[in-house]
């Protein structure tokens, strides 16, 4: 499908997009052989395939879902100059 250069700035006044004079040219060029390649795929028979939701049909590769780290809480908090039940005590900053 070519478009014309009315074409592309009725495109780009549409979505808002200003356009030199001398982007006009590339662009419709290169929008139209977007379009051309989607015409090629819209020409093709799909009749009979079924709809994926990935191309690749990849499964994915799930790991054990197992502890790999110590409890260190006591140890990296130690440092801290205020802690309560675990969590980290701050000074109020919102009244």
């Amino acid at each position: 499908m070519a478009l014309t250069t009315d074409d592309i700035k009725q495109i780009a006044h549409l979505a808002r997009i200003g356009l030199d004079d001398s982007a006009i040219e590339p662009l419709r060029a290169d929008l139209s052989t977007v379009l051309d390649l989607v015409e090629q795929l819209s020409a093709i028979d799909t009749n009979g395939v079924e709809p994926m939701a990935h191309p690749g049909n990849a499964a994915l590769r799930l790991r054990a879902d197992s502890v790999s780290e110590t409890n260190q809480r006591d140890s990296l908090q130690s440092p801290a100059p205020l802690v309560e039940q675990g969590y980290f005590l701050v000074p109020r900053v919102i009244e």
